[in-house]
């Protein structure tokens, strides 16, 4: 085979081969920074909610990482989920204010 058609061959084979590859790491760096967004926005709200949990949004915005953290209040009875945004670059999360149940299941005006 000309050297020319070998060259040809490899380049048509790992073109092929690369968006593969791409996808696969696109999907483990998703996951990482999914689990990255649940893991520091628990933490956050671990000061005004008892045993937290979160729900992430799979992909967030362009900017943002976002969860929805919710659990029973410290000291209080009842429900609250607060919001939580994830800034993609430097890894810093911020809580929004507190949003009970009652506001959550508010008919839209």
């Amino acid at each position: 085979m000309p050297f020319r058609n070998r060259s040809a061959l490899i380049a048509l084979v790992a073109a092929t081969l690369m968006p593969v590859a791409a996808f696969a790491s696109s999907d483990d760096a998703w996951e990482a920074m999914r689990a990255d967004v649940s893991v520091k926005c628990i933490e956050a709200a671990a000061g005004s909610i008892e045993t937290p949990t979160a729900v992430v949004d799979p992909f967030g915005s362009e900017s943002f990482g976002l969860a929805l953290v919710s659990g029973k209040p410290k000291g209080a009875d009842g429900r609250i989920s607060q919001i939580c945004v994830y800034n993609k670059q430097t890894k810093a999360v911020e809580l929004g204010g507190e949003l009970t149940g009652e506001m959550l299941a508010a008919p839209a005006k």
